[in-house]
């Protein structure tokens, strides 16, 4: 008999987080499309190892939107921006995705909307308005103030309150001020968000992705957040308040009455143990919590075994783990670990890493072309929190012309000079590309009931400098070791095993290679699989 490989979709497949501005646009205006995103599905999985093979794909938002936060700013929860296509598109693309066994994860932004979303009009018409109530409004203070020092998550916007001359009344926005914070106290929002759930679950979607899910309850007292600076304790009122976990566990009830669909959610919080709550105490709300984690880790082997081990120990029972490297919102693994100019070698690593861990992978496009981050222009910068760079469009061929493959007219961000040679036609056919990389770990994994969904095991004989764990299923037992050093290293896995056959490696030259009753060599920031004996 074969390995046991069964398990829900979202838990053995791999996530392929696609950004449409920045993936494939097809009518030339220089922004990607959904019409785009169906064109590129073989080269995300035909049924076979020469494309990359992920299992889902996640769309950041393509809903109405004047695209003051890049489409996090909701117009219309119920259409399609004309910048990305039509409600007819989307449906095109989920079937053509579904037709190739790739699942549709769609982006749901509930904490806010955009100042022009019809219910926010009304909202702010007058006091008395029936949807007046939709949002946090709240009185100034005596001295004119806005109601208490909440702050936005951007820097640049500074106090989270915004005064409406007409009503003389304080909107709340955690984000830009064209993006009010809807009051999920409102019995009517929170049904309001599960017919939108259930107009995108009726038109076919496998399941959502939660905008900062660990904001959308605050305070219904709207007191002061207290002054870390000052020595105060306390929790805070604008974000992981209480109330959150029964919005999730409504929403997870109505996934459950669709069957087999998921629902993940942002929850970027500094304290994992805050983080798994997301998932609930019977583990019936999110069934995946984002972990972070690594993109707050220094390159250092005892640092990233730090993190997994304290995920895995405090996982309620039940749930499941999850780990990505970067997403739309963080500088990629490329720009962000170089150190005089290994930053590819480093994110090889990280591949094997992200790939073999137990857990679900969330992989964001172009990570597996090893792209890096693009320096952008002032005049051509866009974003008030400075991540234009790791937003810029994929580089599809070699093409001298400013769109690489992407467009035909102006890419709407710069690819930058490197996407001339790092570019998926460039890496399709090379056996040592980041691609070809990407692809055969993604390929093995799927083959692996190890890695799909084994136990994990870190191994404590690893020498300092070395990231190494056993993931073993029935009688399949993998070692995994990860150089985190500059320098050539050797690990003793005479503890686990006596022998070994080299599955993958970092270094293409070195897959042929038998492990014997030897120590394992690895070379600078190289990363192996070993199938052990």
């Amino acid at each position: 008999m074969g390995p046991n490989l069964s398990g829900p979709w979202w838990q053995t497949g791999v996530i392929y987080q696609i950004y449409p501005r920045s993936f494939q646009d097809t009518n030339g205006d220089g922004v990607g499309d959904l019409a785009g995103i169906t064109t590129r599905l073989d080269y995300l999985n035909d049924g076979t190892p020469g494309s990359l093979g992920v299992d889902a794909i996640w769309l950041s938002p393509f809903y109405p939107s004047p695209m003051a936060d890049f489409g996090y700013d909701v117009a219309d929860y119920l259409g399609v921006d004309p910048l990305f296509g039509t409600l007819a598109d989307f449906d095109a693309l989920v079937h053509a995705a579904h037709a190739r066994g790739i699942r549709v994860v769609v982006d749901l932004v509930p904490n806010h909307t955009s100042d022009r979303h019809p219910w926010f009009v009304e909202s702010r018409s007058s006091r008395d308005n029936p949807k007046r109530h939709w949002y946090v409004w709240a009185d100034p203070k005596a001295d004119g103030s806005p109601p208490n020092n909440w702050l936005s998550e951007f820097r640049r916007v500074g106090r989270a309150w915004t005064l409406d001359a007409a009503t003389g009344q304080y909107y709340l926005h955690s984000f830009l001020p064209q993006q009010p914070d809807l009051n999920w106290w409102d019995p009517e929002v929170r049904e309001a968000m599960d017919g939108v759930l259930r107009f995108w679950l009726d038109r076919g979607v496998d399941g959502f992705r939660i905008d900062v899910a660990h904001r959308m309850a605050h305070d219904p007292e709207l007191r002061d957040n207290p002054l870390i600076e000052a020595g105060e304790d306390g929790p805070r009122g604008d974000e992981d308040w209480p109330e959150v976990h029964a919005i999730l566990r409504r929403f997870r009830q109505t996934l459950e009455a669709y069957g087999d669909r998921m629902m993940m959610g942002e929850t970027y919080l500094p304290d994992p143990a805050r983080m798994v709550r997301y998932y609930g105490e019977a583990v019936d709300e999110l069934h995946l919590a984002q972990n972070f984690v690594f993109l707050q880790q220094p390159w250092r082997a005892a640092a990233m075994r730090a993190a997994v081990d304290q995920f895995e120990s405090l996982l309620p029972a039940g749930a499941w783990p999850d780990y990505f490297l970067n997403n739309h919102d963080h500088s990629r693994v490329v720009s962000r670990y170089d150190e005089g100019g290994n930053g590819l070698a480093r994110a090889r690593m990280a591949a094997i890493m992200l790939l073999t861990l137990r857990g679900t992978p969330l992989l964001y496009q172009g990570e597996e072309l090893g792209l890096a981050d693009v320096p952008i222009p002032p005049e051509r910068a866009y974003d008030i929190a400075g991540r234009d760079p790791e937003r810029t469009p994929m580089p599809w061929d070699r093409s001298a012309t400013p769109g690489a493959g992407f467009t035909t007219g102006e890419p709407w961000l710069p690819l930058g000079a490197h996407a001339a040679r790092v570019n998926m036609a460039a890496q399709h056919d090379d056996p040592a590309s980041m691609l070809s990389l990407y692809r055969r770990l993604i390929w093995y994994r799927k083959s692996s009931a190890a890695l799909l969904l084994g136990s994990y095991r870190p191994l404590d004989s690893a020498p300092d400098g070395v990231f190494a764990y056993l993931r073993e299923a029935d009688s399949e037992r993998l070692l995994v070791a990860l150089n985190f050093t500059n320098r050539p290293i050797e690990v003793d896995a005479g503890g686990v095993a006596a022998s070994g056959h080299l599955e993958l490696s970092t270094d293409s030259d070195r897959l042929t290679w038998e492990v014997g009753p030897s120590p394992l060599p690895l070379g600078p920031n190289e990363g192996v699989i070993v199938r052990l004996s």
